[in-house]
């Protein structure tokens, strides 16, 4: 009997071993409970951060971090997985009246639902798919980041060698662009674009990373290291080329390490399809993977 053959390779996930949150601030904490839990149907973390001064997102095993203050937008695209498109759809649409007179949009397109919230951040709304996501019917699958023309090829050099994640430069048909393995089925991807570039305005990414010091050493040896948090965790800021140490991109990463008090800490995912009228005992959760 012939033994079967594996292609181990679609096993590996690299350094990176989650995006763990997405950080951008928000003025208004009601508008961002329409949005983020009635609109988009997640949930709000019902331990960490409850008072008016912050808020965390549950996604699956991710999280929006969404501390109140002055606006930030993501310069580009947060993409998450949703389980059901139309209902998705139907949320949204009763937010119209609330959220009028905001920069709150979105529209139906053919890899998803395209939605804005209501300070111009982009969220893309796509359908399971294990051949694209994995066994994931909720969560954070990418973020994908808008750079300079010319940029991509040195962002993969940049993520293969500082971080030991798994890079690869991609000629697509939209345009040249960097894929970087985030984790299990979840990426950065930084897509270069004739647009001019956004300044930076101080949102951040955290990743959890399991050779926490390689890292650490090679990025303090650039002067990259911008906070020395704690024992779990640092962060830097600026994407170079490691040839000219020119600086390709701007976006924080807080790093984080596999023994932080919080990695992997279980994540509370409500069923919003749930409601007063329609309610079924045992259904109040949602599991963030596929039967």
């Amino acid at each position: 009997m012939q033994e079967p053959r594996y292609d181990r390779a679609r096993e590996d996930v690299g350094n990176i071993v989650s995006l763990g949150h997405v950080n951008t601030m928000i003025p208004d904490q009601g508008l961002a409970t329409l949005f983020y839990v009635s609109g988009l149907g997640l949930t709000r973390d019902p331990y960490m951060m409850t008072s008016t001064d912050n808020m965390w997102i549950n996604v699956g095993q991710s999280q929006f971090h969404l501390p109140t203050g002055r606006p930030e937008v993501l310069r580009g695209v947060t993409g998450l997985v949703l389980p059901d498109r139309e209902a998705l759809l139907a949320r949204l649409g009763r937010l119209r009246g609330q959220l009028a007179g905001t920069g709150f949009a979105f529209r139906e397109c053919n890899d998803g639902v395209e939605a804005t919230s209501p300070w111009g951040n982009r969220i893309c709304c796509h359908a399971p798919d294990p051949e694209r996501f994995g066994p994931v019917q909720l969560g954070m699958a990418y973020v994908r980041f808008d750079v300079r023309p010319g940029t991509a090829a040195g962002i993969v050099g940049f993520y293969r060698e500082a971080l030991g994640a798994p890079a690869e430069f991609l000629d697509d048909p939209d345009g040249p662009c960097a894929r970087v393995s985030g984790g299990a089925h979840q990426h950065f991807v930084f897509a270069e674009t004739d647009a001019p570039e956004e300044a930076y305005d101080g949102h951040h990414v955290q990743i959890d990373i399991a050779d926490f010091s390689g890292p650490h050493r090679r990025l303090s040896a650039l002067g990259l290291v911008t906070e020395e948090s704690n024992q779990h965790q640092y962060r830097f800021r600026d994407i170079v080329d490691l040839d000219t140490r020119s600086v390709l991109f701007t976006i924080e990463h807080e790093v984080r390490s596999l023994t932080h008090p919080m990695y992997a800490r279980p994540l509370v995912n409500r069923d919003p399809a749930q409601n007063a009228m329609n309610y079924r005992r045992g259904r109040d959760s949602l599991s963030w993977s596929l039967a």
